[in-house]
């Protein structure tokens, strides 16, 4: 014990130091910053005194030329010098809270005297270079989170080095005094994660840099994958082991990676709410984030697509169909039918200018320059000729429109104000009057000729809609439909489906995809070749079209997708055949795929509880962190559920406890908010995914509680009524997985058959 007081006392004497120095240099680097802004305003406002000027001959022009660009040079060191010291005062900042969270000793090559280092979220050395703080996600760093005491190798620039790791120490660190420190033999003791985990949930997502595991490791520093697949269970944290892995990869490749080089897609706008703070914390600026639904819609302006709403509660979709259309099979038979567009059947459409009856360019004009170009033209280089040769056409009418009655009848109908805006300059003169007209009236005709120039320009001769549903129509001739048990009356009904939501300026999420390929193998729309990293969460819920449409759209870049397929909330059982239908699109040997099987989000109580749930489900680990079982609590009637509701959430406030309702629909999700204002129990209704997350109680429908975590949760209604499909099974999973500490279910009537029955692990109230 006296040996332990000793050992403490040594580690904050070496803290003490540590805090110290860092002091001094924020101070330094304060006053350093001071006088680099000085500087450059002083050099910006004294910018033409110190500037040679001289206008006489062409050795003093070059003189002056020299003298600016001095000038500039020394305001742009000036900037970067700022840049610089900016960037290391907010690593400073952050070391300042917390320097570090753990100690490794470790001898090289046999050495005597081992080597000690400190870990903490970023660098940091003294005035010698020598190196108090080492960044996590350096090289030497991984052997913290990889190895037990003994041997453990590390990958650094110089190739592989294997140590002797003596000691290793972990701390938690507060205001600058050593609150608790241990020695472990584990990647990351359990009395430090239950330290971490214990905290309560907020409406932002922390970093875990502290408490990575060694298989999380593995996601993080893995940068030879060209696919890296993480199946985890819910609570593993796969997420963050991302997010950590996004903040690596900024770092191991500084100078050639941006944030702006890597993408991330999301399922909802709360979830990107939820973790914006995860990357700063760190040091680095956020990635490109969207969900899928941005990413196509962002495209299609005039067309409503189907959003994360209308999919959750339209389930009149055929399944057959449905699985048909999502799958690889269908993206294939896309590029197939594009191929065959290059000898026929592209759709045009008229382009009109003033007079609504008569084209100005007739799509079979338009279709007979298409198909003139020789045999070697591409789809790309067939629209870009077309292009050209309408522009030319546009240009060669420009003339005779001139000389019509409407131009002259414009010219006469303009205000003083209108006719000066259409001279070059306002003095500006004429030979004749006839001159003027002309000049006047060409600037009109090319101002009302514009919107025609800007259809040609973005391919608005193209009828897509009519082109896609072709495409349908020619489905059956090119592939068995019988194989995915869809007969030929089936499809043409359903062809007609998608003609009417066209008429309605609507698109399903399982037509839109294939229309935008559609359309970028016709145009030759340019994929984009600068993202180098694509992280693609709840992988569950795409389809393979999706994510074989995601590897067209970004060919150089490596992918990492995360999900749990026991919690596919709107793929249902074809997650299960995603990941074989995902690896055809990738070589084999470089692709990864990384399982985590221990849940750290829940108790174990409601590990137990959740993973009864899953009929087929993966296998899944309790971590050893204690709370209570989760209650079921029958009442009647509705009445009796809200004020069941009621209880629970007041005892959950006594106990200071984030709360989530979580509801089937947003239906119910309204109910329960409204019954629980006329008791006065405030809770926000999140109804959107565009909403932030409060502080507070919340009611949520189950498609935007995707990735969120909660202190408590209560399910609502989870009746035999509203949940009683096999195939809903994973939703139920994913609601009640949301829980840390405490989990309640309340229903009316029957209970739901997908929950567990054999009372063990839950109890009745």
């Amino acid at each position: 014990m006296i040996k332990a007081t000793e050992e403490k006392q040594e580690e904050q004497k070496h803290l003490d130091h540590v805090m110290n120095l860092i002091k001094t240099k924020e101070k330094d680097l304060k006053k350093s910053i001071k006088t680099v802004e000085g500087e450059a305003r002083e050099l910006n406002s004294h910018f033409f005194d110190d500037v040679k000027l001289d206008y006489d001959g062409y050795s003093t022009s070059m003189e002056t030329a020299l003298s600016i660009h001095q000038q500039q040079q020394l305001l742009s060191e000036r900037e970067h010098d700022w840049q610089h010291s900016v960037k290391q005062l907010a690593t400073i900042e952050r070391l300042e809270k917390s320097p570090y969270f753990a100690r490794v000793d470790f001898k090289e090559n046999d050495q005597a005297e081992p080597e000690t280092i400190y870990i903490g979220l970023g660098s940091f050395a003294d005035e010698n270079d020598h190196f108090l703080i080492y960044d996590w996600r350096a090289p030497i760093s991984s052997i913290y989170y990889d190895g037990k005491l003994g041997e453990v190798s590390y990958n650094s620039p110089e190739g592989k080095i294997t140590v002797d790791m003596t000691k290793k120490r972990q701390f938690m660190i507060k205001d600058g005094k050593i609150v608790n420190m241990f020695d472990t033999n584990e990647s990351i003791g359990d009395q430090m994660l239950l330290e971490v985990l214990s905290e309560k949930s907020s409406t932002q997502m922390k970093s875990i840099v502290t408490t990575i595991q060694q298989e999380q490791n593995k996601i993080i520093r893995n940068t030879s994958a060209e696919l890296l697949f993480v199946q985890g269970a819910a609570g593993s944290g796969k997420t963050s082991a991302i997010l950590q892995r996004i903040a690596f990869l900024l770092y191991r490749y500084r100078g050639n990676l941006t944030s702006s080089d890597v993408i991330m897609f999301s399922p909802n706008q709360l979830f990107n709410d939820y973790i914006k703070n995860v990357l700063p914390e760190m040091g680095e600026q956020n990635m490109v984030q969207m969900t899928y639904w941005q990413f196509v819609s962002r495209r299609l302006p005039g067309m409503q697509v189907e959003n994360l709403f209308k999919q959750f509660e339209d389930q009149t979709a055929d399944t057959a169909t449905s699985q048909f259309k999502d799958s690889v099979n269908f993206f294939n038979l896309v590029t197939r039918y594009a191929k065959h567009l290059n000898q026929r059947g592209v759709i045009f459409k008229n382009i009109y200018f003033r007079d609504k009856k008569k084209p100005y360019f007739a799509k079979d004009k338009i279709q007979e320059i298409y198909y003139s170009f020789n045999q070697n033209y591409k789809l790309a280089n067939r629209i870009d000729a077309t292009r050209e040769e309408l522009i030319k056409m546009l240009n060669r009418k420009i003339a005779p429109e001139v000389r019509k009655s409407w131009v002259s009848q414009a010219i006469e109908s303009l205000s003083k104000k209108q006719l000066n805006e259409l001279y070059d300059r306002p003095d500006q003169e004429f030979a004749s009057e006839a001159e003027e007209e002309k000049f006047l009236g060409r600037k009109i005709v090319f101002k009302a000729l514009q919107p025609v120039f800007e259809k040609i320009r973005h391919n608005n001769f193209i009828n897509m809609r009519a082109q896609y549903l072709s495409f349908l129509r020619a489905v059956p001739k090119m592939t068995d439909l019988s194989k995915w048990q869809i007969d030929e009356t089936t499809w043409a009904k359903h062809v007609e489906e998608v003609k009417d939501s066209f008429r309605n300026h609507d698109i399903h999420m399982n037509d839109v995809s294939a229309y935008l390929y559609l359309y970028d193998l016709l145009t030759g729309r340019r994929a984009n070749f600068e993202m180098r990293y694509v992280f693609i969460d709840e992988i569950q819920d795409y389809t393979p079209f999706q994510l074989a449409y995601l590897k067209y759209n970004f060919p150089r870049a490596k992918f990492t997708m995360l999900g749990d397929l026991n919690q596919a909330i709107f793929t249902k059982d074809e997650s299960r055949s995603l990941l074989k239908q995902i690896s055809s699109l990738f070589d084999p040997k470089k692709t990864d795929v990384v399982q985590l099987t221990k849940s750290y989000r829940s108790t174990k109580e409601i590990t137990d509880f959740t993973k009864q749930i899953l009929r087929q489900g993966e296998k899944i680990e309790a971590f050893n962190r204690q709370g209570p079982k989760p209650a079921i609590w029958g009442r009647e009637n509705d009445s009796e559920a809200i004020k069941a509701l009621q209880g629970i959430l007041q005892n959950n406030d006594q106990q200071k406890f984030t709360t989530a309702i979580i509801t089937k629909d947003l239906a119910s999700a309204k109910f329960v908010h409204e019954e629980l204002a006329k008791m006065g129990q405030k809770t926000n209704l999140i109804a959107t995914a565009n909403q932030r997350l409060v502080a507070g109680d919340l009611v949520v429908p189950s498609y935007l509680a995707k990735g969120l975590e909660f202190d408590a949760v209560i399910m609502w209604d989870a009746s035999k009524k509203t949940y009683h499909k096999l195939d809903e099974t994973q939703l139920v999973y994913t609601i009640t997985s949301r829980a840390m500490y405490k989990l309640d279910l309340v229903y009316t009537g029957e209970k739901s058959p997908l929950l567990p029955s054999d009372g063990k692990t839950y109890d009745e109230k």
